[in-house]
């Protein structure tokens, strides 16, 4: 009886590893089938896909940026800062704006306020047209800021803390001063860094006496000598004149 037991436990643990066995060939021949397949999968779209989509005639680097894509193949030419310049510069948009700044400029000369050899800031200047308009007009030192800087006209600083000296130029300039974040302290700014006697010249939105006293209070330390409407980038604009009557 004893060993008909055993024997019954060793023919089933024999069937067990047998079984075992028979699985494990299957689970290979699997992975097997699965490895060929995935590596079929991977060269057929090797073999499709192209390495570039560059026509073989398109200009090499430097003239050539590195492509976005494989497929972008559209050049894209690198240009020199100077002949970005250049290319905007001779744009008529920007043309047209330098005109119209060079009308403003040439009424303050013959208002006497405006000279060759002033120095004249311009604060929140923009792209510079101002700068060039006044360089063009003969003005020999003139200096641009802006919280972004467009080299060479103009450079980097912030209107309401500017890196100058007391009494520093003779004459100051803005055409963005509503959209300065505290006027007052940029009124501030632009009467510190004007000499005792020095203009101050501000282009605002077409607006009325009262609206014109309530700039002009901003300049705590300027005079009013002047307030008018005139036409500038074909636009209506009231152009303060002031007269600073300190720098400190």
């Amino acid at each position: 009886m004893i060993m008909l037991q055993f024997h019954g436990k060793s023919l089933k643990s024999h069937k067990k590893t047998k079984m075992e066995r028979h699985i494990q060939r299957v689970l290979i021949k699997v992975s097997f089938v699965s490895a060929t397949l995935a590596t079929l999968i991977l060269l057929l779209l090797l073999l499709q896909i192209p390495e570039t989509c560059i026509p073989a005639n398109a200009p090499k680097k430097p003239h050539l940026r590195f492509p976005k894509s494989t497929c972008d193949f559209s050049a894209r030419y690198y240009l020199p800062h100077h002949k970005k310049s250049a290319r905007l510069w001779s744009s008529k948009s920007w043309m047209t704006k330098v005109s119209s700044y060079t009308q403003f400029f040439t009424q303050l000369y013959q208002m006497g306020v405006l000279k060759n050899h002033s120095k004249v800031l311009c604060v929140s200047a923009g792209a510079g047209h101002e700068i060039m308009a006044l360089t063009k007009m003969g003005v020999e030192d003139v200096t641009g800021v802006e919280l972004i800087e467009t080299l060479p006209l103009v450079s980097r600083a912030d209107p309401h803390n500017l890196p100058f000296f007391d009494g520093a130029f003779d004459v100051a300039f803005t055409g963005h001063f509503e959209e300065a974040l505290y006027p007052l302290q940029c009124a501030g700014e632009m009467e510190r860094t004007v000499r005792k006697g020095g203009v101050i010249v501000v282009a605002v939105e077409q607006c009325n006496e009262e609206e014109v006293k309530d700039i002009y209070r901003l300049f705590r330390r300027s005079r009013l000598l002047d307030s008018s409407h005139v036409t500038f980038q074909g636009r209506r604009v009231t152009r303060i004149v002031m007269k600073n009557k300190a720098s400190t």
